[in-house]
Order: structure tokens, then sequence, then C-alpha cells
């Protein structure tokens, strides 16, 4: 079959793909061959590479338009309510082989062979329409910004390092700033060799976070977003230093001191009662203005947590997530979970301590949640699932005072399940009416991460 384009000319192909550009698969291909047999996550992608671009789907090593060294990639924009594009989820590239990549330096390696030239396609993702309904918003070629790059390939290397010392069974997408090891596979049970250990490892791809794709919609959108402060301002820093060497050296000349001495050393005026105080404290003491965000953060989804100790090292609180549905958690899986979705981020924790009436500053860290930890919270997570699907929340009710059968900090050293509400008529609607109060919605809870945890695991360590 002859193609609409020629695969060895670049600009031919990206010309044939900006034709794409506000049309649906259903309008721009031949309604005849649209009969697809495709299913799962990525069918859009599947049916645009047979029935666009005329070749068979496959999951070769070597790019797409392999005469041009040019991969093609669809992801799915949510919109938002101001009518911005926003990604609806990581983009996933090729699968990390295990055995190969730890014979591979950067610069020769799969990842770049496959991914150093992208053609994107982002379509909007409408929850009732058919895929071939989908309408494609931005087409573009895309590659990597040398800053990026270089941030890009620190992550690879901690990714291989991880492999070559046997443990890509304990890989995690906190592990990396900008590039992630997702899981990829039908199910749990996908899984394969690694060189240095007999553990098999979950199958696992590299991908783009979702802060670091939002970021290339708005490059593709031209829309040069103001809201953005650097820390890392050229390529000659980013290979020099990391992001989080280069957050540390920001915060240690401030450490011993309170935060009256650390607003009077950097000039800026924070409002020490409004919510966003600490978030207003940090950016200060990085050097970004109060009205942006931190454009690396937000690449790199990384979550702050600011933490008050007592003067005996305990955090003054346990650290909240947000609240989970009960109708939600229950059509969960543990590996697709809201929950592992979040402890698989990489956190930056600064904490504070009393002293006397005052808070000094003692320390920042970056953190991810070790592997060993990460199956101890999943116990948490399959205990409270099993109570909401079971109807079983209420274990007693004492002087109008309901009891639950929630996981609390005895059940668990990491974490635990306790209300987050403004108030107890503060409700989610549940799946199973509860067996003991006949209750169809209860009180909003979350998961914690418990106060000596914090204490003895990221603070001490």
């Amino acid at each position: 079959m002859k193609l609409p384009y020629n695969p060895s000319d670049k600009n031919s192909v990206i010309e044939y793909a900006k034709k794409l550009k506000g049309k649906s698969l259903r309008q721009v291909c031949d309604l005849n061959i649209l009969e697809h047999s495709y299913s799962g996550k990525g069918n859009f992608g599947q049916v645009l590479e047979k029935f666009y671009f005329g070749y068979e789907p496959n999951s070769i090593a070597e790019a797409d338009f392999a005469q041009i060294g040019m991969e093609l990639k669809s992801s799915p924009l949510k919109q938002l309510k101001n009518s911005e594009y926003r990604s609806k989820e990581r983009l996933v590239l090729n699968i990390i082989n295990y055995i190969n990549v730890v014979n591979q330096n950067f610069e020769n390696s799969d990842f770049i062979k496959k991914n150093a030239s992208i053609l994107l396609i982002f379509y909007l993702h409408q929850p009732d329409f058919d895929i071939l309904d989908y309408l494609i918003k931005l087409v573009d070629e895309w590659s990597f910004p040398s800053t990026d790059l270089e941030i890009i390939k620190k992550d690879w290397e901690t990714i291989t390092k991880k492999i070559a010392d046997g443990k890509a069974h304990e890989l995690s997408e906190g592990d990396t700033f900008y590039l992630g090891a997702c899981t990829k596979g039908a199910n749990a049970l996908s899984v394969r060799k690694q060189p240095f250990s007999k553990i098999p490892a979950k199958q696992r791809a590299y991908s783009f976070k979702q802060g670091y794709v939002n970021h290339i919609i708005a490059s593709i959108a031209n829309d040069p977003s103001e809201i953005y402060g650097k820390l890392i301002t050229s390529v000659t820093v980013a290979k020099k230093q990391t992001i989080e060497e280069i957050v540390i050296e920001k915060f240690n000349p401030y450490y011993g001191k309170t935060i009256e001495e650390i607003l009077a050393i950097t000039g800026v005026e924070i409002n020490t009662t409004a919510k966003s105080f600490y978030a207003n404290l940090t950016k200060a003491i990085l050097g970004i203005e109060l009205d942006k965000e931190v454009e690396e953060f937000e690449k790199a989804e990384i979550i702050v947590k600011t933490v008050r100790l007592k003067e005996n090292n305990l955090p003054k609180e346990d650290i909240s997530f947000p609240n989970f549905k009960y109708e939600e958690i229950v059509k969960e899986e543990w590996d697709e979970s809201n929950f592992k979705d979040i402890l698989e981020h990489k956190f930056l924790f600064v904490f504070f301590q009393f002293e006397n009436d005052k808070l000094v500053l003692r320390k920042v860290k970056f953190w991810n949640m070790p592997y060993s930890d990460i199956l101890e919270a999943e116990k948490v997570w399959v205990k409270t699932k099993e109570i909401v699907t079971k109807g079983k929340i209420v274990k007693e009710v004492v002087g109008g005072t309901r009891y639950t059968n929630f996981p609390n900090k005895s059940f668990n050293s990491v974490s635990h399940v306790r209300p987050h509400a403004l108030n107890a008529s503060d409700t989610y609607n549940l799946p199973t009416k509860d067996k003991l109060t006949k209750a169809k919605e209860y009180t909003k809870h979350c998961f914690w991460l418990n106060n000596t945890y914090v204490r003895d695991e990221i603070y001490l360590k």
C-alpha cells in the first residue's frame, strides 16, 4: 500500500500528522477499515498507527518512523474549567529491558534511540465517547530541551543503577524527577527476569511524569507560562548539580534559624496566618517569587510537606493525604490505587522544631518511600478496602461516638486510617450500607503517615 506521506522525510510525516488537528479518527480514516478489534488502554494509539499512518502497531526497539528516527506517541488531555488543557495521565514510553539496559550508557541507550524525537498527538478524552470520536487538539514534533535532558539523563542513570544493584523489583516512580519507571502490563502478574537477582520484577516502562507532560503541552500550544520560577537556569547548572543538591544548598544557610530570622534575611513579606504560609516560606528560601510555582517541582510532581517537630523530635501531627472516596476504593486494585500513586511520588520534607515558643528550621530532605514500607502501607489499604466492601466500618457505638474497624496506629508501623473531615456530617456515600448503623454515607476518612514513622524513617535517618 502506498503511504500518503514520505516516511523518510521528517517534514512530510509532520505535515501529514498535522492534518489530524481539530479532527477525529472517524473523520480522517477510511470508514470501511474502522471495524477495529483493538482493546485496552492503548487502543486509540493502535488505531491511529494502523488506520491513519498505515503501519502495524508494534513494540520494536527502534523508533516508529525508523528512517527519520521519530517515535509516534498519542496521549489524552482533559480540559479545565478555564478551557486550558492538561495531561490526563503520564506519557508511557518504551518498556525497560532489565537485561540489556545495564550494559548501555545513556547516549547509546534504547531509551534515547527510541525517544530522542517524538511526534506527539494529544486528543481530548471525553468519557462517554467512542475512541473514534475523540477530537485531536495538539500535534507537533518534540525533543528534549537541553536543560531537561541533563535531569532526564540522571533519572535514567538512577533507574539503571537500581537494576544493576539487583533491585529492579524495588523500582518506584519516586526514585526520580522527570523520567519515571511506571508499571506496565495487563496485571500485577506481568513480570520480567532481572539480571542480578532471582526475584521477578514487575514489568515497567520509562514514562514522563504527568507534571512534565503538562509542560510539553504548554510548549506545543505556544503557551509559555509566566507562573513558574526556575531553580536551574542553565545547562551548565544542570550538569553540575542535581535538583536535590540545589535545594539543599539554598536551605543550608537557614538551618538553626527561627521563622522570624528567615523572614528578616530573605526580606520577603508573607502573611504568617495564611494557609499558604509554609509554602510561601519555602519559595522565599528558594528565591522563587511568591506568585509563581517552582517549575522543577511541578515537572517532577514533588509533594512538599512541612513538619513541625516537638522538642523530643516527634512530629506534632501525623501526615495526612487526600480523602479517599468509599465508592472508588472498592473498585481499585492496589497497583492502580490513588494511595500507592501518592506514595510513589518524590517528597520534600521541611522540618521545623519548637524551641520554647519559636519554630527553628532543622533540615530539609528529599524522600520517597522505600519498597519494604510500601508493602506495609499496602496492608493498610487492603484492610480498608475489605472493611468498606463488607460494610463493616463501625465496630461499636459508645455514648453516641462511633468507633471503627479501620486500621489504627497499632495495626501498622507506617500508616493508619482516621477521619479527615470538617465534622461528622461531612460525608461520602458508601457502596455498601454499614451493617451496624445501617448508614448509607460515612464521615470522610483518609490515609495518614504515622508521626513515629516520620520521625524514625525520615527525620532521624
